[in-house]
């Protein structure tokens, strides 16, 4: 069985009748329509879509931008299908996964969003070596300064103040304070 399956974004005035159209000619049994970004995964017709693939049907969409707006997730999809036996068939690009020519065609696709994810990976992990030697460090900045830990921590071990007042007073997290006083009390 062909599946089809025709999105346009929500936030512009598109409708699908080019998409149905090239559909239509192409002949899925039956078309899922769909008005959603294509970068967000809670689009429940590419879910409904997805549940009724089986082995041996082939996907059929207009663009690959149809299926989805980012390569990862293209990838992702591209995975599921295959899982389920399925093709994938995209018009425009003429890539069609049920010919040798068009697995591979995807294969060097998904080499080349490996390579990408790879780069990135090497850059980022370049770009926090360097500001590690530059002495900043990842993470949320600290809410409390080591002066005002100190105050807390001495007010409550006192009895001046509980911790919930020192959260009040300081406006942080009642767990904030609880984890404070746990870390100096392991000192």
């Amino acid at each position: 069985m062909h599946i089809g399956y025709a999105r346009v974004s929500k936030d512009k005035d598109q409708d699908t009748a080019l998409q149905l159209k090239a559909l239509k000619e192409a002949g899925p049994e039956k078309v899922f329509k769909e008005s959603a970004s294509g970068g967000r995964w809670d689009r429940p017709e590419l879910h409904k879509m997805m549940e009724q693939l089986r082995e041996g049907d082939v996907l059929v969409v207009w663009k690959l931008d149809r299926l989805s707006r980012s390569l990862k997730d293209l990838l992702t999809l591209m995975e599921r299908i295959e899982e389920k036996g399925a093709g994938f068939r995209s018009i425009t690009e003429n890539i069609d996964t049920t010919t040798p020519a068009g697995r591979m065609m995807m294969q060097m696709v998904g080499a080349f969003a490996e390579f990408e994810r790879a780069m990135i990976r090497e850059r980022t992990k370049a770009g926090l070596e360097q500001a590690r030697s530059e002495g900043r460090v990842g993470g949320r900045r600290p809410k409390l300064t080591a002066q005002q830990e100190k105050e807390i921590v001495d007010a409550v071990q006192s009895g001046r103040r509980t911790a919930a007042d020192c959260a009040r007073l300081f406006g942080i997290h009642p767990a904030t304070v609880s984890r404070l006083l746990q870390r100096n009390s392991a000192m």
